[in-house]
């Protein structure tokens, strides 16, 4: 420890003693009465000075002797001479001593006396790691390790400080350049390319590559078109994280880019960024594509370690006019089902008129094709009674089984149909989709993280309206010994005409072609008009529910008061929607073991996104969540919450 930067308050008493006396001469030859006056104030000051002196003098011996307690003359020799620093603080973290080593770390500063906390501000606790806790001063990097020492009168904490300043920058630049792999496509190539003159196809694809070489180029990186419509790129992960801060500013730029017909140009991204290696990115990457085109397309998915993230998703999914797809998946599923003991089928929770009518419609394929068949539907929890009172009227209710008894129809042969939902966590009976090994889905939501991916065929469409439109679709290339009838096309028509609000939402060319496909079958609009039928209770409630709404940002906030259903909860949505300048809208109700929100929209506002930051999902125009243990007016908090954070991107 330096003696000078310690005892040089002698000097400064000394400056004190001669700045004092040459005052007092000065005042004594002009003014008597001056002198006598400040003689005291100069003596007062002189003496503070002395006492300041003795306490320091004393303080400083205290602590020499605390340290000698702890370590001896030939401890202090070797410390000081370690090549790593050593610091040494009492328990108010003021600083008493330090060897060479961190002196020049200081640069020339000195901080005996002084506190810790102008190194670091990270406690001793934190300090005390097994690992180590890293720290950061004058740009430079210091793994630093902490003791504590009690054998004296008061508690001593070394420091030790290990340089890593080199390994820290060579850290950063590995950061910084680690590849990133990226895989692209364009969302609809195939209906640019479809009825598009050569020179416009030209044009539009060549301003789609321009602007992928471009962007890809900005971030240090390369891209190599591998398919007509597919492109693999890697950049450096550092410009990968202003691509991040950007939100991927490159899905925007290609929306500029105008068709002959005024059909969109959309890319979706898959990203790979967290793996040990190009080899498991690029893996990643192709599975983030696919999760960011079973949401809909126009986004980028990054696959991270705890599951995916996801940036725009702003557009609604372009309907595909090319039923290739369902052709060829029809046939499959004849295949499979023909191949099958007995078949299952099974939608979400809580079945609406979609899920029930897209299983019932199934469930008559598989009757033409002599299966025996089943749909797993709780009646008690069904949304859709009137529907199966409605079926019963013409068949045997043996179609709608139990959990129960659908476990122990189950062998190694059963095929097991989800419809209307893809999420493990949303079916109506988890045990017998995982009793099942032989599974196909039909889904037209946008994908989630927890999907079913142990599929024989997962038909996954999120242009469609509903599931009951795949399903009309997949019937009509089921054969001609597979025919619908009357009660069997009405169920499907209710599960169109729930989801589309009537036909007004979400409806492309290929519904009203499976709408009228379903009417030449013999589907009664009037029967299927008086399902939707409410109660007048019902109607009192629903009423209630939307003059309780509030306005906020172009949405609309209910509350229900009481137990609400959730056909009501959604009802009362969708008339929110009648209100002008409502782009969506938002229904809080209570049920027995949570409380629930129901969100609809005209399809400006993407309410699956907001619903998936309060754990819940669905589709763009139509959307629900459910909260546990939370009460309904910090739901409500919530809700705000993700309505400016999704406003905010």
């Amino acid at each position: 420890m330096k003696s000078g930067k310690v005892w040089m308050i002698k000097s400064f008493i000394l400056i004190i003693l001669i700045l004092g006396c040459g005052v007092l001469g000065v005042s004594y030859y002009y003014n008597k009465y001056l002198f006598f006056g400040l003689i005291p104030v100069v003596l007062l000051l002189v003496g503070y000075s002395v006492y300041r002196y003795v306490k320091l003098h004393r303080d400083v011996e205290r602590y020499l002797k605390q340290i000698s307690k702890h370590i001896g003359g030939e401890d202090v020799k070797n410390m000081m001479l370690l090549p790593m620093g050593v610091i040494i603080t009492n328990s108010s973290r003021e600083i008493i001593w330090y060897n060479e080593a961190v002196e020049e770390i200081l640069n020339g500063d000195e901080f005996y006396g002084g506190k810790l906390d102008k190194i670091t501000a990270l406690s001793f606790k934190e300090l005390s790691d097994n690992q180590g806790a890293i720290i950061e001063y004058n740009k430079m990097f210091f793994k630093a390790y902490h003791v504590a020492s009690t054998q004296g009168e008061e508690c001593l904490h070394m420091l030790y400080l290990i340089d890593i300043t080199e390994h820290e920058k060579v850290f950063d630049k590995y950061f910084k350049t680690k590849p990133v792999v990226m895989t692209i496509v364009i969302d609809s190539y195939e209906e640019i390319i479809k009825n598009a003159k050569e020179s416009d196809k030209t044009h539009v694809l060549s301003e789609v590559n321009r602007l992928l070489e471009k962007y890809i180029a900005s971030a240090n990186g390369f891209i190599q078109k591998y398919e007509r419509d597919k492109y693999f790129a890697v950049v450096e992960s550092y410009y990968y994280q202003e691509m991040i801060k950007t939100k991927f500013k490159i899905l925007e730029q290609v929306k500029n880019i105008v068709t002959s017909e005024k059909i969109p140009v959309t890319l979706s991204i898959g990203v790979g960024s967290d793996g040990d290696t190009i080899e498991q990115n690029e893996r990643d990457s192709k599975k983030a594509l696919e999760m960011a085109l079973g949401r809909g397309g126009d986004q980028v998915a990054v696959k991270v370690f705890d599951g995916y993230r996801f940036y725009g998703s702003a557009s609604t999914s372009v309907e595909k006019r090319n039923k290739v797809k369902s052709r060829i998946l029809a046939s499959a599923m004849a295949d499979l089902i023909k191949a099958a003991d007995n078949v299952l089928i099974m939608g979400h929770r809580h079945a609406d008129l979609d899920s029930l009518g897209a299983g019932i419609g199934m469930a008559r394929a598989c009757e033409c094709m002599g299966k025996s068949v089943n749909i797993v539907l709780d009646k008690k929890l069904c949304l859709a009674g009137e529907l199966v009172d409605y079926y019963c009227k013409f068949e045997d209710d043996g179609l709608f089984i139990n959990e129960q008894d659908a476990l122990e129809l189950i062998n190694r042969n059963t095929l097991l149909f989800i419809v209307d939902t893809h999420s493990p966590s949303f079916l109506e009976s988890e045990k017998v989709y995982r009793e099942c090994k032989n599974i196909v889905v039909i889904d037209h939501h946008r994908r989630m993280v927890d999907y079913i991916d142990n599929t024989l065929i997962s038909y996954h469409e999120t242009y469609a309206s509903s599931a009951s439109e795949l399903v009309t679709e997949l019937f009509s290339y089921f054969g001609e010994d597979c025919t619908l009838k009357s009660h069997h096309a009405g169920a499907l028509l209710a599960g169109i005409m729930l989801d589309t609000k009537n036909f007004v939402m979400k409806t492309g060319v290929r519904t009203f072609e499976a709408a009228a496909y379903l009417k030449r079958n013999g589907a009664d609009t009037v029967a299927v008009k008086k399902l939707f039928a409410g109660s007048m209770e019902e109607y009192r409630q629903k009423s209630k529910i939307v003059a309780s709404a509030q306005p906020y940002k172009n949405c609309a906030i209910a509350s229900g008061e009481g137990l609400i259903s959730k056909v009501i909860a959604a009802q009362a949505a969708d008339e929110l929607l009648n209100i002008d300048n409502v782009d969506a809208s938002f229904v809080i109700f209570e049920q027995k073991d949570a409380i629930s929100v129901s969100a609809r929209s005209l399809g400006n506002i993407n309410v699956q996104v907001i619903m998936e930051k309060l754990g819940g999902g669905g589709h763009q125009t139509m959307a629900a969540a459910q909260i546990k243990n939370i009460p309904a007016d910090k739901v409500k908090q919530m809700l705000i919450a993700s309505i400016d954070e999704y406003c905010e991107d």
